[in-house]
């Protein structure tokens, strides 16, 4: 029986994949510190290079797993990613099971595995657009930002609960879990959306494929963008679980580590929720303002947000801080990418989606080692500096991307 390409089911994908993201971030930094001496001076800069990790591999072979997709099809790529990404939590689950510097290095190499593995969200893009028209692609896209959202409602809930259940290990054997249900689900009821063959695929080596991408100037410029957009969302991402640790003490003094733990994961929780129910308007906001103008727009409430949670010192003010943030960050993607869908010729969806995707991932690779390492001198320092840079990465988009115009760009796929 052959299989229907669906966004429900590629949603669903995502999502699961996101849970198991969503269960194990929000104590990875708790974690890892823990492994620490007490008097240890570097452990900012080791926390991050861990956390970067991930994104160091994804930089490296997202392209690789987007043109791939382009050849043989989305959904072989999809498969092996979730698959992938269990193996890497039951790693992770045995890092958490290690203490000291063996514990250190198997957390780092679950990450690294993670990262080569980890093909999601470009594949997943590239296939949304595959089977969607221009006019939606946009508001489509935001059905990976609601994923990703519902991810940190759930992954970071079901992780403190893991913590009180199984103890430090529970929450990888979980993510393990939710990611082989995914691969099975996958298996049995995700269809393909690029048949083999179906266009000529232009190749060219890794470096060569980047340049490509990048010389063409609208999609360079949007690239740029979401690279600024993603290292300053990596800097709330990779310290504000360290944040509430050594600094928030969330209306309690002296809260245990679990508490503590249980409710940095609400916190994000919170913040997940609010990102999932901004995508729902998505489509509308397009429509209304145009994809150029969402994306300055998102800029600066993502700015205004970063800037000021430092100075949040109450659970209303943490609350209402995340919330301008979680806005700003959730429109801020589905807008990028639906723009650079746009942009991109049919065969080269996945190959474009995947420079994106491992630019985001090198973001993700340098801020949280410069947030952990800046925490350490100041804790506002990271978040002073990354929503200055959100601010000026918003005129940048306002003087290259508004000020040409604020209708949705023509498609160049044929349509």
């Amino acid at each position: 029986m052959k299989r229907k390409p669906s966004i429900l089911v590629i949603f669903l994908s995502v999502f699961i994949d996101l849970i198991g993201f969503g269960i194990v971030l929000p104590l990875l930094p708790g974690f890892t510190e823990d492994n620490f001496r007490p008097d240890f001076s570097s452990k900012g800069l080791i926390i991050g290079c861990i956390i970067g990790s991930f994104s160091a591999m994804q930089f490296f072979f997202a392209p690789m797993w987007g043109k791939l997709s382009d050849r043989i099809g989305r959904r072989p790529v999809m498969l092996f990613s979730n698959l992938g990404a269990a193996g890497s939590y039951v790693l992770f689950a045995i890092a958490c099971g290690l203490s000291g510097p063996a514990g250190l290095w198997m957390i780092l190499v679950s990450r690294i595995f993670a990262g080569i593995c980890g093909a999601n969200l470009s594949v997943a893009s590239a296939y949304i657009a595959d089977i969607s028209p221009p006019e939606k692609r946009s508001a489509r896209m935001g059905l990976i930002g609601m994923a990703f959202g519902l991810g940190f409602i759930f992954g970071p809930a079901i992780g403190g609960f893991s913590v009180e259940l199984f103890g430090k290990q529970g929450p990888g054997w979980v993510a393990a879990s939710f990611c082989a249900a995914n691969f099975i689900l996958g298996w049995f009821i995700l269809g393909e959306s690029r048949q083999p063959g179906s266009a000529k695929v232009v190749a060219r080596p890794k470096f060569g494929q980047w340049g490509h991408t990048l010389a063409q100037p609208k999609l360079g410029l949007l690239i740029c963008v979401f690279f600024f957009a993603t290292f300053c969302f990596t800097c709330f991402e990779s310290t504000f679980p360290l944040l509430a640790r050594h600094q928030f003490s969330i209306g309690e003094k002296q809260l245990t580590e679990k508490q503590l733990n249980y409710r940095i994961g609400c916190l994000f929780t919170y913040a997940g929720f609010i990102a999932a129910m901004v995508q729902g308007v998505i489509g509308w906001l397009v429509k209304k303002l145009g994809e150029q103008n969402l994306i300055f727009i998102s800029l600066i409430i993502f700015a205004a947000g970063l800037s000021l949670l430092p100075f949040a010192n109450s659970l209303v003010q943490i609350c209402g801080v995340l919330f301008l943030l979680a806005v700003g960050s959730g429109l801020n993607r589905p807008p990028v990418f639906g723009l650079i869908s746009l942009n991109s010729s049919r065969d080269e969806q996945g190959a474009n989606l995947g420079v994106a995707q491992s630019f985001g991932a090198l973001a993700r690779m340098l801020g949280p080692v410069f947030a952990s390492t800046l925490f350490f001198v100041r804790p506002s320092l990271p978040y002073l500096i990354c929503g200055g840079l959100a601010l000026l990465t918003s005129f940048f988009a306002w003087s290259f991307l508004c000020r040409n115009g604020s209708k949705p760009a023509t498609d160049k796929t044929g349509l």
